[in-house]
């Protein structure tokens, strides 16, 4: 995993436990859309840049924040924006 779900919760200002499970989820789904985008698995960086977790983390927040709202369009287009530099020609 690039986030943990400590530094998950940290950066989404959450301190209970309740919302552990659909933060995990959250994580999980960032995680497999910044890997879509990049097409490789983010276990392949020998170190994960910055902006990819940058990305993971911005994909979180609003998963997470926006779950019912959300403009998924508009998020994948700033991921793609984030992740252009490090993203193979195909998987």
């Amino acid at each position: 995993m690039v986030v943990t779900l400590e530094e998950a919760k940290l950066y989404l200002k959450v301190d209970g436990d309740e919302d552990n499970t659909l933060i995990s989820d959250c994580i999980n789904a960032a995680e497999e859309l910044c890997e879509d985008i990049l097409r490789f698995p983010v276990s392949e960086f020998l170190e994960v840049p910055e902006t990819v977790k940058q990305a993971v983390l911005y994909a979180i927040g609003n998963l997470y924040e926006q779950r019912e709202t959300l403009d998924m369009k508009a998020m994948i287009d700033l991921l793609k924006r984030l992740l252009f530099a490090y993203r193979k020609d195909g998987w």
